[in-house]
């Protein structure tokens, strides 16, 4: 075959070039194969794009309900795996643009009126987030309310708070299990921004510059569901930023880094606890694993491999500013290595906030209708352990306080009175009233109901603290909030 007389087919631009495309170009340049997931949003896109054009009398309503009738075809023959992806049409927009001009002729090359690949796959992709987007706000609602329910059955368990992985103070493990619900329910909120700043139409723009067709592009974001709290129609103002635009992925994926961050400090957490050095929980069998070579050992390896896929997320946050960085306007090729990241980013997400909310909180045996799993919490292990790091010394130096001496001094008279408990092998607590007093005579006999773990623990009632009756409120709090 002579340059001149190539399939002319198989390529959407192919009149101008007197070549094909080499294979090894086909294959570099090619996107179908992991592209292919937005068929649904760009079928959706289409038919609202559709729709518009008859409305505006840019193309029959013979046209549009020919073109109802092609994509509601290709929608079931994707359903159903009958459908062919071909390399050769490179994405997925081609490959369903191809098939519709094979079922219905002539109205399928209408459908294309009026916009471009470019502002066609920013508006499949924005679709295709914002349901993600969605989904992944639930997720993040059931890992806090999985988290509510450790919190609530543990809001009296003593608990050695720690800071620089010392033993700093007696906290409830609830109250701990509570930070994590905090950082998920910020989370939460960033996900719902990023979908607000997600959910605006660049179709229109066409390839960067517009159209001269007489869309009616506010018509278009409606029909798909883009439009603000209001009603109105979200569509992007510029077509050359509308093309060219990535700040809602790199946005999103952002968030997902910060989302993984935190269950990557909850699985460092999970880790500790689990080991035998701490033995504060146990994970459910199902989700540890054995040894190879020593038959007593039980993995963390779900803790540990979304404490690992959390550098696999940020990773692509830092793929994707990358890729925009050096990009000048409109639309560059360079953005076709959108995609796997941003897809991979979602499903690493959304698999890992599935799998932390059934350990966490287990799952209803569907014979027995009883919760098996879950995480158990050995609380003995717990307090044994708040006692081991002199918890109570803050608490000490605060009843000094209250009975009239300047903190500083205070913070050096409690100081004195560890190292001599540390000396003799006690707790603060065991030293004799006459001890105590030897370091301030303000020391009254009251005095021990202060160093003890529940006096301690009982004793910060306050917005934000650690006491049981302040982790309740807390939890009522955030089941409002997430009910």
């Amino acid at each position: 075959m002579s340059h001149n007389q190539f399939d002319k087919k198989s390529e959407a631009w192919s009149a101008l070039f007197s070549e094909p495309m080499s294979d090894l170009v086909k294959r570099y340049t090619s996107s179908v194969f992991f592209d292919k997931r937005l068929w649904k949003v760009d079928i959706q896109a289409s038919l609202a794009h559709a729709t518009m054009l008859a409305q505006q009398a840019i193309i029959s309503q013979k046209d549009l309900i020919e073109i109802k009738e092609g994509l509601a075809t290709i929608t079931q023959e994707i359903e159903t795996g009958n459908f062919q992806w071909k390399l050769d049409l490179e994405d997925v927009h081609l490959n369903i643009e191809a098939r519709l001009i094979a079922l219905i002729g002539i109205a399928g090359k209408r459908l294309h009126t009026g916009r471009s690949r470019n502002d066609q796959v920013a508006t499949d992709i924005r679709l295709w987030l914002r349901e993600e987007i969605d989904l992944i706000a639930a997720l993040l609602k059931d890992l806090q309310l999985a988290l509510l329910e450790v919190a609530q059955t543990h809001a009296e368990v003593i608990f050695p708070g720690f800071t620089h992985l010392q033993v700093a103070q007696p906290v409830s493990f609830g109250h701990h299990m509570l930070a994590y619900v905090e950082m998920f329910s910020r989370d939460e909120q960033r996900m719902a921004d990023v979908r607000r700043r997600t959910n605006f139409l660049p179709l229109g723009a066409a390839a960067l510059a517009g159209t001269s067709y007489p869309l009616d592009r506010e018509h278009v974001a409606i029909a798909l569901g883009m439009a603000d709290e209001e009603g109105r129609a979200c569509v992007c103002q510029n077509s050359l930023d509308a093309v060219s635009d990535r700040d809602f992925a790199i946005e999103f994926t952002a968030a997902a880094s910060l989302c993984m961050v935190h269950i990557s400090r909850l699985s460092e957490e999970l880790i500790l606890w689990m080991s035998q050095s701490f033995g504060f929980i146990k994970i459910s069998d199902r989700f540890t694993t054995g040894s190879s070579i020593m038959p007593q050992k039980k993995n963390p390896d779900v803790p540990e491999l979304a404490r690992g896929k959390t550098g696999r997320v940020v990773g692509h946050l830092m793929s994707l500013i990358t890729l925009m960085k050096g990009q000048p306007l409109a639309y560059n090729k360079d953005n076709q290595e959108d995609k796997e990241p941003l897809f991979d980013t979602v499903d690493t997400v959304k698999d890992t906030l599935r799998i932390f909310i059934e350990m966490i909180a287990g799952q209803i045996n569907p014979d027995s209708g009883q919760k098996e799993g879950g995480i158990t919490v050995h609380t003995a292990n717990m307090e044994s352990a708040t006692l081991k790091g002199y918890a109570t010394a803050t608490d000490l130096a605060d009843y000094l306080v209250k009975k009239g001496l300047p903190f500083r001094d205070a913070h050096e008279i409690v100081a004195n009175a560890v190292k001599t408990a540390q000396t003799q092998g006690l707790d603060l607590s065991e030293l004799s009233l006459k001890q105590l007093q030897a370091f301030s005579p303000q020391v009254t006999q009251d005095v021990f109901d202060v160093l003890s773990l529940k006096g301690s623990l009982y004793g910060r009632n306050i917005l934000g603290g650690t006491a049981p009756a302040q982790v309740r409120l807390q939890i009522s709090h955030h089941r409002k909030r997430l009910t």
